[in-house]
């Protein structure tokens, strides 16, 4: 038989006459997390000042570049970018040739040279550019001691940067009882943080230092150099991919590239089109017989160059491959000033509030080999 009675759909579609229903959880599709931050870690000290220092060093160098010329194997004397590197009694060899010579002269702009030491041939022709390797240095026995040699600490520098969002909540508003908000002021607040260290996450990897003025004025705003700002120039290994799609060769030449240097990179960081790419890598999908689990990820990379941890981060341009060493970089907060809330002064029925934070980045040896990346990586 139909049903005469009253039913809920009686009073028309938008039901009038039943309470609201709604979920007690809100849902936010904003990214904001930050997973390089988390993996560097808490900063061991704070920056105290807004121009932040620090001191690199190197060891001497052993190995130069012959700067100019063709020399035959009959040649004594080589022109060499950096005669200084030199001393009379080292034994060196041009890279990928077995010919080992010995230095007998070092003058102001080449040195001259015993070719084909001991059982050596000379042979092959010398060219500019070619990397020259110093061996090691052969001393005579009972001779008086040579020049001390040393290399000059030099300092490198960023500055600090300000952070900041406002909430301002009237009192009705943080007094309502709402859906899914136990209270609004202290829900706004979270949203503020989550977005300023988004935000700290990114400046971290691309920020930029002020051209002119970087220590700020009335109307230049102090800003912190990133990432990819410090590892350029100099001895940095930057390869560019020409738009071609990253594979394992190329990140293994830069890997390679950077030990070469002397760098140790422990963290290979990228956004998700160059993490699958990554991940496919691995050329086989397979089980695990203890967890059954069907695996398509690689979450470590272990190299000829030593174990990269891959970290997948939002905030890294999409074309980019970074190759960081994470003990060698720390963001650092300016003593007192890590992310806070600080009370402003209100003149009415309404509480306002600043969350503010100031941080710096401090990266070791950015530019002499200690981190690198690949640019311009296919992206589609």
């Amino acid at each position: 038989m139909t049903f005469t009675g009253k039913a809920t759909y009686d009073a028309g579609s938008t039901l009038p006459e039943l309470a609201e229903d709604v979920s007690e959880l809100v849902g936010i599709i904003s990214p904001f997390d930050t997973p390089l931050l988390d993996a560097i870690g808490n900063a061991p000290y704070p920056a105290k000042s807004t121009h932040h220092e620090w001191i690199e060093d190197a060891l001497l160098p052993n190995t130069d570049t012959i700067a100019s010329g063709t020399y035959d194997q009959n040649s004594t004397t080589i022109t060499v970018s950096n005669p200084s590197y030199f001393r009379v009694g080292d034994l060196i060899q041009v890279e990928n040739d077995e010919e080992v010579m010995q230095v007998t002269t070092v003058n102001p702009s080449d040195i001259e040279v015993t070719r084909g030491y001991g059982a050596t041939v000379a042979g092959t022709a010398l060219a500019a550019s070619v990397t020259i390797i110093i061996i090691g240095h052969a001393a005579l026995e009972g001779e008086d001691a040579t020049g001390a040699q040393f290399e000059n600490r030099f300092r490198k520098s960023n500055y600090t940067q300000i952070f900041t969002e406002t909430v301002m909540i009237s009192g009705t508003q943080n007094a309502v009882k709402l859906q899914g908000v136990d209270a609004e002021f202290d829900y706004q607040l979270q949203n503020r943080l989550r977005e300023l260290l988004r935000s700290l996450e990114q400046t971290v990897i691309s920020g930029y230092k002020a051209a002119s003025n970087p220590e700020g004025s009335d109307t230049v705003r102090r800003t912190m150099g990133g990432i990819l700002e410090y590892i350029a120039g100099g001895n940095a290994v930057v390869s560019d991919a020409s738009a071609a799609a990253l594979t394992e060769t190329m990140l293994n030449n830069q890997l390679k590239a950077i030990w070469e240097k002397g760098g140790n990179p422990n963290a290979i960081v990228v956004n998700g089109f160059q993490k699958r790419k990554i991940s496919g890598f691995a050329g086989t999908r397979y089980y695990e017989p203890e967890d059954k689990t069907f695996r398509n990820v690689i979450e470590y990379y272990e190299s000829d160059f030593g174990l990269q941890r891959v970290i997948l981060s939002r905030w890294v341009p999409q074309d980019k491959v970074l190759l960081l060493d994470l003990n060698k970089i720390r963001v650092l907060p300016l003593q007192n000033r890590s992310f806070h809330v600080k009370q402003l002064s209100e003149g009415g029925d309404y509480r306002k509030t600043q969350v503010i934070g100031e941080y710096t980045l401090e990266i070791f040896n950015a530019a002499d080999g200690g981190h690198g990346y690949i640019k311009n990586c296919a992206v589609s």
